[in-house]
């Protein structure tokens, strides 16, 4: 009898263990990128001058994030590489053209997001994930911010996050050499984004 009983309370102890990681299990939320609230703008240095800016103006993108856990699923976000935007039209042309993004052969820039790590604070962290530029496929780590997360004051209503990350790579990695050993544009490209998310 004291040996059945011994088994009973070691099932129930283990029934609650399971329950209580189960109340901690991650839940992938979906979250859907607002194309009004998504800029994508880039800094590349010009002859040592100055460093030029630009924009990406259309872009879409969506991902499986738990913000209760911080665990993050998959993720991605789709450019169209034909929407750069430099404030000058005859600059546009040229870096629409085969020096740079070549947009007639690859029209979409894409990142395929993998592993999240958490900062200390809960507030951001680190996403690796996959830039892919010209056909070619290469590493990126993005440092994430989230600003906000709550309810929208007005229009849809939905629960929605805020998030600002930003990167630095170098463009030759995907092939993008012009006027790289020349020093005419620099190989270092800093990108930054800020976006919303709605949660479907």
């Amino acid at each position: 009898m004291f040996f059945l009983r011994k088994i009973n309370r070691c099932w129930i102890g283990l029934c609650c263990l399971v329950n209580f990681h189960s109340g901690l299990s991650a839940e992938p939320i979906e979250w859907e990128i607002d194309p009004d609230h998504f800029s994508l703008a880039f800094e590349v240095g010009h002859i040592g001058y100055q460093k030029q800016l630009g924009f990406f103006l259309e872009a879409t993108g969506e991902f499986l994030f738990d913000p209760e856990s911080l665990e993050f699923f998959s993720g991605s976000v789709e450019v169209n590489a034909s929407s750069v935007f430099t404030n000058n039209e005859d600059r546009d042309s040229h870096v629409n053209g085969r020096d740079f993004l070549n947009s007639r052969r690859y029209p979409v820039v894409s990142f395929e997001a993998g592993k999240f790590f958490p900062n200390e604070n809960r507030n951001g962290g680190e996403l690796h994930g996959s830039l892919i530029l010209l056909g070619v496929a290469g590493p990126v780590v993005l440092a994430v911010t989230i600003n906000k997360r709550a309810e929208y004051p007005f229009g849809h209503g939905r629960e929605t996050l805020g998030v600002s990350a930003t990167t630095t790579l170098n463009r030759s990695q995907w092939g993008m050499d012009y006027g790289v050993a020349n020093n005419m544009v620099a190989d270092l490209v800093n990108l930054r984004f800020e976006f919303e998310a709605i949660q479907r």
